[in-house]
């Protein structure tokens, strides 16, 4: 990519992340006389009309998953009660204790807590990469403490989310990964070799994000149960789906607590337990190794200073609209929704199956990614962008895929990604030289000799974010 190039793609996303810029005043000082409330309202809801429709109508790969306008109003009525709230502040907001306590611990209970006989614990986070941060950094700290270990190291599969290369990268843990198999699930044998006297955790998937497919969890927590070395399931995408799902008859392996071998999870109350956004909860096998996960100091001028998760403020809000999410839902919400979901998925994976020049890749419940032997997917992403869906753009191998919520089980809207699906294949067969917009910068990350290129490419993007 050379210079006119970059700045040309450059120009391409300041143009699609700041469409306000020619409609709208821009403020970059704070302004000398504060503007009318009512005004401030007005301007919002201007902006949610124009950026609702997509996710709204079921076009959004993930992103919102519940979205029903019932359900978002009860939501933010339970966050404005507690909108004050803040649980570093616990003498003042016992209320929002209760409501953390009782999410830990419903969550726990659905994670298999109450198969076992040892104590679940854990704590609500910002979201899924906190509770993958905080576990890792709670087992360097374990390690450390425990064995000695100053070079720590953790084994997770190259499909394992970024944020744990994220949390290698903050807690200078060394990340070795893995190969998947053929159908991407986490190679068993490699993971085996890979242990060292370093290593300090096995992390695993339930299911992984890019294709949806589940780890063979109960084979990788057991090396780790053997080596004596932790084991981490990241069901952050899952965990409020399988449970039910298992439950609905589908063939699910096991993945949580009840595996004498896993001893943390995460798993997002804001994704498929339908809690506004900002909420996570990491569990752990036992209250002592919780303990390295706190923050906690004793000689500050400003008095006794404990945090159970990285931020000191945070928004009680969240925590109660999440309590209230899962209180309201119960067993037999979570059910329905599943069954809906799950279904719906089905109808999306048979008619992408039914394409020749596409495959769908492993055998996923409800994410569904699909690739392309003879066409550019990236070209065919553009095409549906055109149509109005936001798909997620995948590599190695260059793929896309659809994360099904329960916007997509609306009447028709399977069956119209479907037929729009067919219409992209049929627009890319008969224009083979159109190359898909993000081809260039994926062919680049899978050249060794040009990451640092798509690194720069990907930091002035995040510098484009903060622009005004």
């Amino acid at each position: 990519m050379d210079a006119s190039e970059f700045a040309r793609m450059m120009e391409e996303l300041r143009h699609a992340l700041k469409p306000y810029r020619d409609d709208f005043v821009t403020h970059d000082r704070i302004p000398e006389v504060g503007l009318d409330r009512e005004e401030i309202i007005n301007l919002m809801e201007a902006f949610k009309a124009r950026e609702e429709a997509r996710w709204k109508d079921g076009f959004a790969s993930g992103a919102v998953y519940h979205g029903d306008d019932e359900h978002i109003a009860f939501q933010n009525r339970a966050y404005a009660i507690n909108s004050q709230s803040n649980p570093l502040h616990l003498d003042l907001w016992p209320s929002t204790t209760k409501f953390e306590a009782e999410v830990v611990a419903m969550t726990a209970n659905m994670l298999g807590a109450d198969k076992t006989g040892d104590e679940i614990v854990g704590t609500v986070t910002s979201g899924g990469t906190e509770s993958i941060l905080l576990a890792m950094k709670t087992y360097r700290d374990w390690a450390r403490d425990k064995k000695g270990i100053t070079e720590p190291e953790m084994i997770a599969p190259t499909t394992a989310h970024a944020a744990f290369d994220k949390a290698a990268q903050y807690f200078n843990i060394r990340m070795i990964r893995v190969p998947v198999d053929a159908d991407f699930k986490a190679d068993v044998a490699a993971a085996g070799d890979a242990i060292t006297k370093n290593t300090i955790v096995i992390v695993g998937s339930a299911p992984q994000f890019p294709h949806g497919i589940i780890d063979p969890i109960e084979e990788l927590s057991e090396l780790a149960r053997e080596a004596g070395v932790g084991f981490h399931t990241d069901a952050c995408l899952g965990g409020f789906l399988l449970p039910w799902a298992e439950k609905l008859g589908y063939d699910v392996p096991p993945f949580d607590f009840r595996l004498p071998g896993v001893t943390s999870m995460s798993a997002d109350t804001h994704k498929y337990g339908y809690a506004a956004k900002g909420t996570s909860v990491v569990l752990y096998r036992g209250r002592e190794l919780r303990h390295y996960q706190y923050y906690v100091t004793t000689d500050w001028p400003g008095g006794l200073y404990l945090t159970p998760t990285f931020a000191g403020s945070r928004p009680g809000g969240l925590s109660a609209a999440c309590w209230a999410a899962m209180v309201a839902m119960g067993e037999q919400g979570y059910m329905e929704a599943t069954k809906r979901i799950l279904e719906t998925a089905s109808v999306i994976k048979r008619g992408i199956e039914e394409i020749p020049e596409l495959q769908v890749l492993g055998d996923p419940l409800w994410v569904i990614a699909f690739a392309s032997e003879t066409l550019d997917v990236y070209a065919i992403n553009d095409y549906m962008n055109e149509k109005g869906w936001a798909l997620n753009a995948l590599q190695k191998p260059p793929s896309l895929h659809i994360c099904v919520t329960l916007r997509h089980t609306r009447s028709g809207v399977a069956e119209r990604f479907v037929a729009d699906l067919k219409s992209a294949v049929d627009y890319v067969k008969a224009h083979p030289d159109v190359r898909g917009s993000m081809t260039p910068v994926y062919g680049m990350a899978a050249n060794v000799a040009l990451k640092s290129v798509v690194g720069d490419f990907l930091k002035g993007f995040l510098d484009l974010v903060y622009e005004v």
